[in-house]
């Protein structure tokens, strides 16, 4: 997957305007600053902030994951085609 289309930017900024929520509704786990900078790709989020951004959101971070790497339906089918195809090769390995 090395398309240049993905963007957690426009996922973040899409699942918070669907949700209803502005930068503000934000201030518990981050400054209205940080979060336009995300929105905007200047930063990048670790795992625990993008879990807590997704918390506000009431959304798996999976969820704002797979919109930023599979904007339509058939990207998202394919890329959850992938990702099961991964750990179904991750879990034999480990039974080995």
């Amino acid at each position: 997957m090395t398309s240049t289309t993905h963007s957690f930017p426009a996922a973040l900024k899409a699942v918070r305007k669907a949700r209803g929520l502005s930068q503000e509704a934000f201030s518990d786990v981050s400054s209205r600053t940080y979060l336009s900078s995300l929105e905007r790709g200047l930063k990048s989020p670790t795992l625990s902030k993008v879990t807590e951004l997704c918390e506000v959101m009431d959304v798996h971070p999976l969820t704002l994951l797979t919109l930023a790497y599979g904007d339509n339906d058939k990207a998202r089918d394919k890329l959850f085609e992938r990702v099961r195809r991964e750990l179904a090769e991750i879990q034999d390995s480990q039974t080995e």
